[in-house]
Formats: C-alpha cells, sequence, structure tokens
C-alpha cells in the first residue's frame, strides 16, 4: 500500500495557490489536511477573485482542504505533515520555512524563493540544521519546450550560449482581465486604493514587478547558462500604479563570466510583445522558446535563414507537475529536478538579490558567491 502524505497550505497571499493546491489534491497519495494564511502587514480592503481571503475560500470549498486555522503556528503544533505548501507573501517565506523546518516538515515553496538572499539564506540554514527538504516551485520547470531548449543547448546546436533575453508581462497579478491557472475566473477590476492595500504592491512585503518576473529570467539564465554568474545592474520603477509603493516594471542586466542576461519584467503590459519564453543566442544559433498552433515547440535560427521546428516531449511520466515530482523524490530519494532545488534556487536569489541592490544603489552590484556557499 503506498504512503499517504499529509499535506498543508501556509499561506494564501499568492494566487498559485489555487493552482498548486489542486495539483497536490489531485495525487492519490495526498491526503489534504490543514491550511492557514499568514497575517498581512495592512489589511486588504476587499474580497474578489485572487485576493488572500477568496484563495483561502477556494482552498475550503473547491480544492478540499477540512478546516482552516487562524494561527499558522498552532496548525504546526496540532496537527502533523509530510509537506506544506507555502504561498505566503515574499518577505514572510524564512519564518514560515523556519517554524515548519522546526517541526520536521518538508516545504513546497512558490518563486521566487525569497525577496532578497539573507531570506534565502535564513531557509536553507533551517533546513539544512532539521534534515528537511525545500522545494522551490517554478511554473516554468513544468514547460515541455523551456526543457526542450535545454536540451538542445546541451546538445550544442547553437554552439556556446553567448547572451539570453527574458521578457514576461501583463496588467499586474490583480491586474484588469488578470487571469491566473486553478480557477476559471478573472480578476474583478478593483481600484487602485484596493489594488494598493494588497502585498503584491508593497515593497515592504516583497511585492513588485521585479521580484516576481525577473525571478522567472534569474532562474533560467542560470539553469541554460549553467555558471554562477558574476555582477548585475538593475533598474525599476511605478510608473502606473502611484497607489502602491512597489515597483511595476523592472529590468536586470546580468553578467556571467562567458556570458550575459537581459531580464525584464512588467506589470503595465498588455500583451507579452515577444516569445513565450526565453530567446537564447549562442555562437551558431539562436532558440526561441514559443508556441505554434497553441502547441509549445522551440525554434532553431541558423545564418542564412534556415529554421528548424522541434517539438516539445513529454515530461517523465509521474513526474509531471509539481506534486508528482516532490513525492517522487520524497519516495525514491532521487533528485529534484535541478530547478526545484535549494542549493541552485540560491544561485537564482545571489543573481535577483544583486539586481534589487543595483536598483537601489544605482551602480553594478556583484553577486556574492563567495558568501553565500553553505553547502
Amino acid at each position: 500500500m503506498s504512503k499517504k502524505y499529509r499535506v498543508g497550505i501556509i499561506g494564501f497571499a499568492h494566487m498559485h495557490i489555487n493552482n498548486v493546491a489542486a495539483l497536490y489534491a489531485q495525487h492519490p497519495q495526498v491526503e489534504l489536511v490543514a491550511c492557514a494564511d499568514t497575517v498581512p502587514d495592512k489589511p486588504e480592503l476587499r474580497e474578489a477573485p485572487y485576493t488572500r481571503a477568496w484563495n483561502l475560500n477556494n482552498a475550503l470549498t473547491n480544492i478540499g482542504v477540512p478546516k482552516a486555522y487562524d494561527d499558522y503556528h498552532e496548525m504546526l503544533k496540532k496537527e502533523q505533515f509530510d509537506i506544506i505548501i507555502c504561498c505566503s507573501e515574499n518577505a514572510k517565506h524564512p519564518e514560515v520555512v523556519e517554524a515548519c523546518a522546526a517541526a520536521g516538515t518538508n516545504v513546497c515553496v512558490e518563486k521566487p524563493m525569497a525577496m532578497s538572499l539573507s531570506h534565502a539564506l535564513r531557509m536553507a540554514r533551517a533546513c539544512q540544521a532539521a534534515g528537511t527538504t525545500l522545494l522551490v516551485n517554478w511554473p516554468l520547470t513544468w514547460s515541455p519546450s523551456a526543457r526542450k531548449a535545454k536540451a538542445l543547448i546541451d546538445e550544442g546546436v547553437i554552439g556556446r550560449v553567448l547572451e539570453i533575453k527574458w521578457r514576461a508581462g501583463h496588467t499586474g497579478p490583480l491586474g484588469p482581465g488578470a487571469a491566473h491557472a486553478g480557477v476559471s475566473e478573472t480578476a474583478d477590476a478593483m481600484t487602485g486604493a484596493e489594488r494598493g492595500a494588497t502585498w503584491w504592491h508593497q515593497t515592504a512585503a516583497g511585492g513588485g514587478a521585479m521580484l516576481d518576473y525577473c525571478c522567472y529570467g534569474a532562474m533560467v539564465s542560470r539553469w541554460y547558462i549553467n555558471e554562477p554568474a558574476i555582477a548585475a545592474v538593475g533598474m525599476k520603477a511605478n510608473l502606473d500604479s502611484q497607489w502602491g509603493d512597489a515597483d511595476d516594471n523592472g529590468a536586470i542586466i546580468v553578467r556571467f563570466p562567458n556570458a550575459m542576461a537581459l531580464l525584464e519584467g512588467s506589470w503595465t503590459t498588455w500583451h507579452h510583445g515577444v516569445a513565450t519564453g526565453p530567446i537564447v543566442y549562442g555562437t551558431t544559433g539562436t532558440i526561441v522558446v514559443e508556441s505554434r498552433d497553441g502547441k509549445p515547440v522551440v525554434r532553431l535560427e541558423r545564418g542564412g535563414n534556415q529554421t528548424t521546428i522541434y517539438e516539445s516531449e513529454p515530461l517523465p511520466e509521474g513526474r509531471q507537475q509539481v506534486a508528482e515530482e516532490f513525492i517522487h523524490h520524497l519516495e525514491t530519494d532521487e533528485p529534484l529536478h535541478p530547478t526545484l532545488e535549494m542549493m541552485f534556487n540560491l544561485g537564482v536569489m545571489a543573481i535577483l538579490d544583486a539586481g534589487v541592490r543595483s536598483a537601489e544603489s544605482g551602480k553594478l552590484e556583484t553577486v556574492d558567491s563567495a558568501v553565500w556557499q553553505i553547502g
């Protein structure tokens, strides 16, 4: 008889919980036990699709979580868990992970790992001391075309990688027409004050487009280039969200020993304006991750207008989404996909942290790899 994994939720600030919790609920070895939200620094003004109160109610009424606690510390004392899904605001990731580590519970935390490298180090040290596993979930990990691009890069089809471009944009997590995986509703029209009361638009809570979207570029560039970054220069601005204090546009240029990356994120954009995934420039060709006729593909461009389209292979059976991957790892002790692993994500956070620091200092900032090597 297969082991049952007792799964709980801490934090409903990030609307990805609607999708992630549903994936765990669908797993035959998962028993959903209980949930609790973190306490926001400022109360939200309205319950609407994708706000934290709405997300919590969705977990109870539609996903099947049987009960909710007012205090997650009390929940961790009264219940036994194998896995906690953490979708709190970014600023509360370290306190949640530390509490789970103290309870001997593994954690699946939604991207980015944290709002700063120092926070990420707190999380890593807590899990190392407790012997628990921390998985950082990236929606991009589950993209067959993103993985196909990585395989082609490793095969050398574009030679050595020289530059990566990543751009992502929408009208904001709670912006007009916003739609997120896991539910059919789209965001209601919200006033600026109502959106500004959510953590997304509060710098102290770890909000802002740079953390939310440039993090993907930091991850994919570290994954594809496969070497630690050296330095970064960042710039961010609040261009059209003056009711909040967080940035709604951000960009980071990253220097690797033998390559560069340009990472862009926007919460004021009605269309991506670019391919659906990263663009990778090599010494002998260019790879574009995109969709064609609704199917994920990888387009290879070479000199002389030589174009090759590669279809993506299905992900490994039984490891096609985050719940399957985490439970497979816990059952077999086989390594997690590299992008989900804790130490890899410290390298990602080092890039993102340098970009954030640069945006604040106005100077090129080093990626302090010597400082955060703790393993």
